[in-house]
């Protein structure tokens, strides 16, 4: 088992804690379900297994994990938190991040909760190409206008 979290834990980007003391078997169902479609995987371990496979893994200290505690870890950096932090807003009280690591360093849950708020590649790209699209726009616009007027 520690074998496993260890292979885990080396494969991934980011990990997340989660203490997920109160979910109901069904909500983990469609918790799993919904993380597996994000490419994001989630396990659930004893403390104290978790504790030896995390030895030596990242700089600084472990956060505080209390509670029944779980990981969840996938290759992209912020899909983990992301998905984590959304399912948390829409089963209020039953997921709370305890912290993760990122960068190959062991970060408290308000970092995890920056992270988890920065949105998807998909939506930053198509921002970055509404702001190039914006002032093209507004020159042929101003174009049209003169043409107009001659």
């Amino acid at each position: 088992m520690i074998k496993d979290l260890e292979g885990a834990i080396k494969g991934s980007e980011s990990l997340v804690f989660v203490n997920f003391h109160g979910l109901k078997v069904s909500d983990e169902t469609k918790l799993r379900s919904e993380l597996r479609g994000q490419g994001v995987s989630y396990r659930v371990s004893r403390k104290t297994l978790l504790a030896r496979a995390l030895k030596g893994k990242a700089e600084g200290e472990i956060p505080e994990l209390a509670g029944e505690v779980a990981i969840a870890y996938s290759n992209d950096a912020t899909s983990s938190p992301r998905e984590i932090y959304n399912f948390q807003k829409s089963h209020k009280g039953m997921l709370n991040i305890l912290g993760g690591i990122f960068d190959g360093k062991f970060v408290d849950s308000a970092y995890m909760m920056e992270l988890a708020t920065i949105p998807s590649r998909e939506v930053l790209l198509g921002k970055i190409a509404f702001l190039l699209k914006s002032p093209i726009q507004r020159l042929a616009l101003a174009v049209n206008e003169v043409a107009k007027t001659k």
